[in-house]
């Protein structure tokens, strides 16, 4: 197996592959969140299984897998797992985990004015389940608790006695983690924001979710009333259902499958990318995107973006860059570097791409060292750009996503005059429109 055990990125803390549950540091408190445990070990070549389930044919890289392996559960019993969670998935989605499009569309290429041979590569999302990436980070998380469960490892008893599942999300995450939650009549709690659109209440009434309208308390620091909610969910007792690393270092686990069949789709085509756009909220999509990214030399640059609106994680990449020694000694400097928004004055989040208006960027580490392994760079799109590259997608293409779903494409047009028309970018468009 690839991964060897888990290891804070900020104290060093090491826990081992074995160890069940590994959601946080075991330093972090409610006092001291500024931790977050990174795989060791992760890094998987491109070369992979042929099968179409990404967890089949990644299994060798994810550390659920080396925590089951390490107990025992071979290869067989972990893919007849994976199999079987897939189909109660499927069952419920529509959908079970298939390896996403990944080609150059033409159109768009042609729109934004590229060169024959270079152009923009677009892998398409929104046919996953539940609409969006999220659901890959999260199904990692629910395999490791399968097979904890299924190990005798588990806290609980049996199926019967499960806790509650717990997330905070204003919409994709949600409807992911609702959805898994069904296919499995796993307890969910659902902590969403008072701007949480009907279409997104609607849908996770359906799937049967414990849905929790957070409105901001007076005796609330800065920062998101979901997350806080969420926090004291956990504490409680429910199990971080999370697409924060920080809060469960496991939903980066599946995230880099993303990355990964990227890369070997890319690769079967003869196509060497130089620059891979990825939207960035809470970051633990970019943060997984970046890890995989390594798995190749010379590594495509990660370009992390956001929205001028809600950029925290611009004002902490500029900070890690001038510390004395750079990016490397930003874990050290969490506090300093990682500012949330509207902490110094700038506002109430706002843009068209309301699902990346993350007050804070969690996983901002993971992303600055992706940034500085790749020589990429954080891409703050105005609004207008965010605008045009949904009227793009919507024009140019058959992908029906949000305006959320389009922001990396949003920072190709922002940055679209210093990209050469020879480079070869792609993009990941995620999030559909219709629930």
């Amino acid at each position: 197996m690839n991964i060897t055990g888990w290891r804070c990125a900020v104290c060093g803390t090491e826990q081992g592959i074995d160890t069940p549950l590994p959601w946080r540091c075991p330093r972090a408190s409610g006092a001291d969140r500024h931790h977050v445990l990174q795989a060791v070990g992760s890094t998987l070549p491109v070369a992979a299984g042929h099968d179409p389930n990404p967890f089949v044919a990644f299994d060798q890289g994810l550390a659920w897998a080396a925590f089951a392996a390490a107990h025992g559960m071979d290869v067989d019993a972990r893919l007849a797992l994976v199999r079987r969670l897939d189909a109660e998935v499927a069952a419920v989605a529509g959908t079970g985990f298939r390896a996403t499009p990944f080609a150059r569309h033409d159109a768009l290429s042609d729109a934004l004015g590229f060169a024959a041979d270079g152009g923009v590569w677009v892998k398409d999302e929104t046919g996953n389940v539940a609409g969006s990436q999220k659901a890959r980070h999260l199904f990692s998380i629910l395999l490791h608790l399968c097979a904890a469960e299924s190990l005798g490892l588990a806290p609980w008893r049996s199926p019967a006695d499960r806790p509650r599942l717990a997330i905070s999300s204003c919409g994709n995450a949600a409807i992911a983690a609702s959805t898994l939650a069904a296919a499995l009549h796993w307890p969910i709690a659902v902590f969403v924001p008072p701007w949480a659109s009907d279409a997104v209440l609607a849908r996770l009434h359906r799937l049967g979710a414990e849905v929790n309208v957070c409105p901001r308390l007076d005796t609330d620091p800065p920062g998101d009333p979901c997350v806080y909610r969420f926090r004291e969910a956990v504490a409680a007792g429910a199990l971080p259902f999370a697409v924060q690393g920080p809060e469960n270092a496991l939903c980066l686990d599946g995230g880099r499958t993303i990355g990964w069949e990227m890369l070997t789709a890319a690769a079967a085509q003869g196509v060497v990318l130089d620059r891979v756009f990825v939207q960035v909220g809470g970051g633990a999509f970019a943060a997984s995107v970046g890890a995989a990214l390594q798995a190749v030399s010379p590594a495509p640059q990660l370009m992390a973006v956001q929205t001028e609106g809600c950029a925290p994680l611009a004002g902490a990449w500029q900070r890690a860059t001038a510390l004395p020694g750079g990016p490397a000694e930003a874990a050290r400097h969490w506090g300093e570097c990682m500012r949330v928004w509207g902490a110094d004055g700038e506002g109430e989040p706002h843009s068209a791409a309301d699902g990346i208006l993350d007050d804070e960027t969690y996983d901002w580490i993971g992303i600055v060292d992706a940034l500085a392994a790749t020589g990429g760079e954080v891409v703050v799109a105005p609004e207008t750009a965010v605008l045009e590259a949904h009227r793009l997608v919507q024009a140019v293409t058959q992908v029906d996503a949000t305006a959320t779903g389009t922001a990396g494409l949003a920072g190709l047009v922002a940055a679209r005059v210093s990209v050469a028309d020879t480079e070869r970018v792609a993009v990941i468009l995620s999030g559909v429109t219709r629930h």
